[in-house]
């Protein structure tokens, strides 16, 4: 006798309206009986979550339809595990890839709102910091656009990154609001919630005669729970999900210390579970900083992998399968510890032999390196290691041992090439390297530019090639066109359209076909007025948060990204202060009106990179008040970089900043960015710089400086700095007036130290650059005032950087990586 329950047939929804009455009737009904409020009081924020309700609710019939043929057809799935996901604003982004933006403003024209107006309420969710994960949520929304089955996988900050505001020019850090009113994008799914051990201590447990089995008894537990946010590939193909995890306790209050007067005590558990998810990257310069960046990326590993496993095991019988069925990504070495993770459940959990879960582990996972420095290749003490995770630690010793005694008798490894690739970092305080984890628990490790996946080959993971040859391989980094063009540029999506046709908005390398137009004077002139529109928008900006005047007829040379060394603001500061000089000591030449723009946030702890935001705002005050420059400089530095500030921006910009010190730059994709919305590239022949020059053409962008063989060979001749300097008049000036306190009267020794840095290592190379810059930058000068000469390169730029899509990256991903 069958006792189960028989098939019911579940009825499908039919396809929702899209005709602006009934999204107008819809609008209304949300905000009387989700939000409670009569339309004639109704805020602002009250139509943006009205409307948002509207929209979401046609994205779920596509977000089910997208699950349901997952399951049905058995697809592989890839799961995208990355610490950052910086989606900004969904609103435009969820609307335009419905093919709804029209009908939706006309709806709430008819209602007396304004679309543009309420949209720009939307908060940037701070889930990021920079490249990294823009990266991860251009990446999202091209793997919905493929059409691959995806979940990304991260942490569901309260306050994420820092809101970054300037006092007397010092950058402060305050907390992000941006869940202060909820987030109506987001589902709570209670059940899938998963318990999150750190500390105790590992029991063997089994007889003489039976393999021992081992138990890890973790001394604190958390509960993950998920929250889930659809994200909407363009024409609505496919609707993709991100999870986000949030901690709680398992307690929520002890009340027996609470009853025995201990209020504060008695939220001991709660306030613990909260730290974990509260801020994106705290400061790590101290112990308790470094435990919890650790108990961050375990947390969200574990439960990540939990999810998987479990969604896994709901179709199929057994993990044999495992990695014809899951993919899973690491962003980074953040996600690291799921190498270790996996290997805990498979053995400990589901109990696998080690020998065949290390196969399935390896099988499954994949990692993507963005950085040559060896500092931000993660590493975590011992001692804090195994004490917080104690059975991943014998999970790392055991991987360590398979791998060295493989390397010594497989491939005849020296001592020092053992070192080199050991799981353990034996200088000094021994520290788990969580490089090399993600490295050899990988069957794939990709670079994100041509170049920087050479210089992994034969830098940090030099020793690990040589092992294991055939696993490093490139995916050079893309940009989804529907954010950086569609949606921040509609004027010039727009007039592309019409001047070539449609192609290009499902594939973007049509775009091509605009290479025709960069030298028709009737074409340039309505792309110069395109620009000019763009750059009133962002000079209205400035000057309604900053109070700065900025002439749209001046070149706009605007630097957006992290405040680090090596991305070298600083050498487009000094060049700045440099330019100071000449326009003052030679008032009777043609100087070209130029804005410099930089913003960007600085860690924390990171004294220089906050110095360096103070140097460029006590430049400004200085240049821009001083009436002998005449307007034909200025310098603005402009607080709280996020991605909505970077729509604006960007297709803002005359002039891209791209000036790394060459070999330390992953990739970037800002270059991409400002390139695609017609800027002309002023760069090293760093990451993917190299492949945007062979693009564009060598001819449609300006390359200056060392290239990153001739970087290495300085550093290792040893590189003079000052004798340098000394040989160069305008550099020497610029540097001794920041040095002497021109720029900050009020404490003449602020930028001292900053400065004899550059005179006794100059380790980022800022001295053997600059006057190749400060040359470049003259010829970009020349460029500027032959304005046909201008426009053909910049249309050329556009024209050729369809082949930098997010899509096309996604693609490669899928059938050379993740066979999906």
């Amino acid at each position: 006798m069958n006792d189960s329950l028989p098939a019911v047939e579940i009825p499908q929804p039919s396809p929702r309206s899209t005709r602006p009455e009934i999204l107008a009737s819809e609008i209304i009904e949300r905000l009387t009986y989700r939000i409670g409020k009569d339309a004639k009081v109704a805020k602002p924020h009250d139509w943006l979550t009205a409307a948002i309700l509207v929209v979401r609710d046609r994205i779920i019939d596509r977000w089910m339809d997208s699950t349901r043929r997952v399951y049905e057809k058995g697809d592989k799935r890839v799961y995208y595990l990355s610490l950052e996901f910086l989606i900004g604003r969904l609103m435009r982004d969820a609307v335009s890839n419905l093919g709804l933006m029209n009908e939706l403003r006309d709806a709430l024209a008819s209602l007396g709102v304004d679309f543009d107006v309420i949209a720009g309420l939307e908060p940037d969710a701070a889930l990021g910091n920079g490249g990294l994960g823009r990266l991860a949520a251009c990446f999202m929304e091209s793997m919905a656009t493929v059409d691959i089955p995806a979940y990304g996988y991260g942490i569901r900050y309260v306050h994420g990154l820092f809101r970054q505001q300037m006092a007397d020019g010092w950058q402060v850090e305050l907390p992000e609001t941006w869940l202060a009113h909820g987030n109506p994008w987001e589902f709570e799914r209670r059940e899938s919630s998963y318990e999150i051990g750190f500390g105790g201590s590992v029991e063997t447990i089994g007889g003489y005669d039976e393999p021992p089995r081992y138990v890890w008894k973790p001394a604190e537990r958390v509960i993950a729970t998920a929250y889930d946010t659809p994200v909407v590939g363009w024409r609505a193909q496919r609707v993709n999900t991100l999870r986000l995890w949030s901690a709680q306790p398992i307690d929520p209050i002890l009340l027996d210390a609470f009853n025995a007067g201990d209020h504060i005590g008695a939220l001991r558990e709660s306030n613990k579970a909260e730290a974990l998810t509260r801020v994106l990257y705290p400061a790590d310069a101290n112990p308790a900083g470094q435990e919890l960046r650790l108990r961050q990326e375990y947390f969200f590993s574990s439960a990540s992998l939990q999810d998987i496993l479990r969604r896994h095991l709901q179709q199929y019988p057994d993990f044999s399968n495992l990695p014809d069925k899951v993919a899973i990504q690491l962003n980074d070495t953040h996600p690291a510890v799921s190498i270790g993770e996996m290997m805990r459940l498979l053995t400990d959990v589901h109990g696998l032999e080690f020998d065949e879960a290390w196969e399935i582990t390896r099988g499954t996972f994949s990692y993507t390196n963005h950085t040559l420095l060896p500092e931000a290749l993660e590493s975590w003490p011992v001692p804090l290691f195994e004490r917080l995770l104690p059975r991943h630690m014998q999970i790392v010793y055991a991987i360590n041992a398979k791998i060295l005694v493989e390397a010594r008798k497989a491939k005849n490894f020296s001592d020092q090439q053992i070192r080199a690739i050991s799981l353990i970092d034996e200088n000094g305080d021994r520290r788990v390297r969580m490089g090399n984890l993600a490295f050899i628990g990988s069957h794939s490790i990709n670079g994100v530019s041509a170049l920087h996946t050479d210089l992994m080959k034969v830098t940090v993971f030099s020793d690990l090639h040589t092992l294991y040859p055939d696993r490093i391989n490139n995916k050079t980094n893309g940009i989804t066109p529907r954010r950086w063009l569609m949606q921040c540029n509609p004027a010039l999506t727009s007039l592309i359209r019409e001047a070539i046709g449609d192609k290009f908005l499902d594939d973007t390398e049509a775009l091509h076909a605009l290479d025709t137009f960069a030298d028709d004077a009737a074409f340039q002139e309505k792309f110069a007025a395109v620009k000019r529109e763009n750059k009133v928008q962002l000079a209205h900006l400035v000057g309604s948060r900053m109070g700065v005047r900025l002439d749209p007829s001046a070149m706009f040379d605007i630097q957006i990204k992290r405040i680090h060394e090596y991305k070298r603001q600083l050498l487009n500061i000094v060049e700045a202060v440099a330019l100071y000089d000449q326009i003052r000591s030679h008032p009777e030449l043609d100087w070209v009106p130029r804005v410099k723009l930089f913003a960007g946030k600085a860690a924390p702890s990171y004294h220089n990179a906050k110095l360096i935001i103070k140097l460029a705002n006590d430049v400004a005050r200085v240049i821009n008040n001083d009436p002998a420059v005449r307007g034909l400089l200025k310098v603005v530095f402009v607080p709280n970089y996020n991605v909505s500030l970077a729509e604006v921006m960007v297709p803002a910009a005359d002039l891209s900043e791209q000036i790394s010190t060459a070999g330390m730059e992953a990739s970037g994709t800002g270059n991409m960015k400002f390139a695609l919305n017609g800027a002309l590239t002023i760069g090293t022949l760093d990451g993917a710089n190299v492949e945007m020059r062979d693009h564009v053409g060598a001819d449609n962008i300006v390359i200056f400086g060392l290239t990153a063989e001739e970087v290495a060979q300085a550093r290792a001749d040893g590189h003079e700095p000052r004798a340098i300097i000394e040989k160069s008049k305008e550099l020497s000036q610029a540097l001794d007036a920041i040095a002497s306190g021109v720029f900050s009267p009020d404490d003449r020794s602020r930028f001292t130290g900053l400065i004899d840095g550059i005179y006794n290592h100059d380790w980022f190379m800022l001295t053997a650059d600059f006057d190749a810059y400060a040359a470049a930058q003259r010829t970009v000068d020349q460029i500027w005032t032959d304005p046909k000469s201008w426009y053909s390169k910049t249309i050329r730029n556009t024209a050729r950087m369809g082949w930098f899509s997010s899509d096309r990256t996604i693609r490669q991903y899928a059938s050379e990586i993740w066979r999906a």
